[in-house]
């Protein structure tokens, strides 16, 4: 709101918008969407960019696809539809948005029990369980608690009192290198902050948790690191040139492949994956949805945070729903709705 209120301090008559909703919460857009519309009537116009579809049919008249940088398709957005836009952005015919869940939970292995954190802002008495193989999704406003959880369960937040207990033992996570070395893993919300290293290969990004398995004699080998790298940049399906390729030159759905790729190489039981597919393409969201249901049925244990309704009732088993900072409950994504997800995720507030 502050960034569009300083372009029309200065009469700006074009305002791009880049992603400006990543972080918004429903309610939020909602107000961002009456603020264009306003402005739209008094003659200033917006360039919008981005990868939620709902949002382009309501707020754009006019909507352009680019494509591996050619213009694919330019029309009235009144004249489009959802499918004609998600083919004309994957260069194929994509019959659904999700792939079919179709992973088969096992027995509960990992709980958390009266989870409270100790330095602001506070979780409060946060308890549930989760099965082996099963994707489990955390939802709520932006700013309930739900990044938090995860950093606390990865050992990044000091935990005040409550317990983890993964396959009936009890953790105690001092750092994050005490998680990981529990086979815990997590994908961060904001990758270019600290989900990778902007300046360094696609190699260095994929090895650079598990150098460990790269040595010998003790001396790190190149050979391996290469390999490794090439080895995920193939299961991923990562649009690149070489291992050797800078991070930064590639688009952020492949980024974000990278990442996953490099815990993928620790062979994680515990997959905490935040946002995981903010600020993609439709055609990379889905071959994330395929490879997290793909890891599930694998028998990893996937727990998914997202701000997209559909998305996290798209890929889920269940979601517990945090609202200010607590649980306000857990549902079985087949038996619910998005009205019954924004009714918990207002409970506390």
């Amino acid at each position: 709101m502050v960034e569009i209120a300083k372009a029309v301090s200065y009469n700006a008559k074009i305002i791009v918008l880049d992603e400006p909703t990543s972080s918004l919460s429903e309610d939020e857009v909602l107000k961002l969407f009456s603020i264009v519309r306003n402005l739209k009537a008094k003659g200033v116009s917006f360039v919008y960019i981005s990868h939620k579809m709902d949002e382009v049919f309501q707020i754009c008249d006019d909507v352009s696809v680019l494509r591996d940088g050619k213009m694919i398709l330019t029309k009235p957005t009144k004249d489009t539809e959802m499918n004609e836009l998600i083919s004309a952005m994957v260069g194929r015919s994509l019959e659904k948005r999700f792939p079919d869940v179709d992973n088969t939970p096992g027995d509960f292995c990992f709980e958390v029990k009266g989870l409270t954190t100790k330095y602001e802002p506070i979780l409060e008495d946060i308890s549930f369980k989760v099965r082996k193989g099963e994707i489990f999704g955390l939802y709520g406003l932006v700013g309930a608690g739900r990044s938090e959880l995860l950093e606390s369960l990865f050992g990044i937040r000091t935990i005040a009192s409550g317990e983890l207990i993964y396959n009936n033992k009890k953790l105690h996570f001092k750092n994050s290198r005490d998680a990981m070395e529990h086979c815990f893993a997590l994908v961060t919300e904001e990758r270019k902050l600290n989900g990778m290293f902007g300046k360094a290969s696609i190699e260095f990004n994929t090895t650079i948790t598990n150098l460990e398995s790269y040595k010998t004699n003790g001396i790190l080998s190149k050979r391996k690191m290469f390999e490794a790298a090439t080895r995920e940049i193939s299961t991923m399906k990562t649009k690149c040139v070489s291992p050797d390729e800078l991070i930064t030159s590639l688009s952020g759905g492949n980024q974000q492949k990278v990442i996953i790729g490099k815990w993928i190489e620790r062979q994680p039981q515990i997959f905490l994956l935040d946002e995981p597919t903010r600020g993609i393409d439709v055609g990379a969201k889905y071959e994330i949805y395929q490879l997290i249901i793909s890891m599930a049925k694998s028998g990893k244990t996937i727990l998914v945070v997202s701000s997209e309704m559909p998305e996290i009732l798209g890929i889920t088993n269940r979601i517990a729903v945090i609202s200010n900072h607590r649980l306000a409950g857990i549902v079985d994504t087949q038996d619910t709705d998005q009205e019954a997800l924004l009714k918990l995720s207002a409970k506390y507030l």
